[in-house]
């Protein structure tokens, strides 16, 4: 599976039809957060909205009023006349507050819940990637892990954390897993700005994901699987330690 495969289920699951409660909520979080996730790229024209409220399957009022809400967020632009449209503004920064409204909407069971799921999948991938992949297919994985270790920004630390995890799955080579890594990396990506401010948290991630990536290269399983849950269930419990504090 290559890159171009992973940017394809990204997007497909950034506009699959969203849950049908508070759906002005539920499309501005998933827009959002795909864009904070970097999924959506800066300046990218979104579909006419016609198509996108049936792709995301809400009527065109409801389409409407979500877009209002990121363009007062700063994440979405509008043009009018010919070649307008609806377009992307990647913030420099994600709005701390925008994130930490949204880090107050989850209950610590929920979080834990989250995590657990996230550790499965992580922890599932590894191995099978382990014992699936050859060398040549852990450049994106060492390309990734090598950009974080030198990225000292927050929004962009957490872009490329959670790409991390949607190419691990990609090197077990499951088509399913990718999928659940992507639609779950939209839900709690967006949030890990919030822990990889801390510089030393930043150090400890990108060694913890060469630790990864060794153990997938030697083909050690159950090493692979044990380091990735343990690298997923810290980042848990960070944020849970945060939400806390709110």
């Amino acid at each position: 599976m290559n890159q171009q495969r992973i940017d394809g289920d990204a997007r497909r699951a950034v506009f699959a039809p969203v849950d049908s409660r508070a759906r002005v909520d539920a499309v501005v979080r998933r827009i959002g957060d795909a864009i904070e996730l970097g999924l959506l790229a800066d300046g990218e024209q979104l579909p006419g909205e016609s198509e996108l409220a049936g792709r995301l399957g809400v009527s065109t009022v409801t389409l409407r009023e979500a877009l209002m809400a990121l363009r007062q967020q700063g994440l979405v632009t509008t043009r009018r006349g010919r070649g307008g449209g609806s377009f992307v503004s990647l913030p420099e920064v994600p709005g701390e507050e925008r994130l930490r409204g949204r880090l107050r909407g989850w209950s610590t069971e929920e979080l834990r819940d989250l995590g657990d799921h996230w550790a499965a999948l992580s922890g599932t991938a590894a191995r099978l990637a382990a014992e699936r992949t050859e060398p040549e297919d852990l450049v994106h994985l060492r390309r990734t892990a090598e950009e974080l270790t030198r990225s000292g920004d927050a929004a962009a630390c957490s872009r490329l954390y959670g790409r991390f995890h949607v190419e691990l799955a990609a090197a077990a080579q499951s088509a399913r897993l990718t999928r659940e890594q992507v639609a779950l990396q939209t839900e709690v990506g967006a949030l890990l700005c919030l822990v990889l401010g801390d510089g030393e948290y930043r150090e400890e991630v990108s060694e913890r994901l060469r630790f990864v990536i060794s153990a997938v290269q030697d083909g050690v399983h159950e090493s692979a699987r044990e380091l990735a849950e343990r690298c997923v269930r810290e980042s848990t419990a960070r944020l849970i330690a945060l939400r806390l504090t709110l």
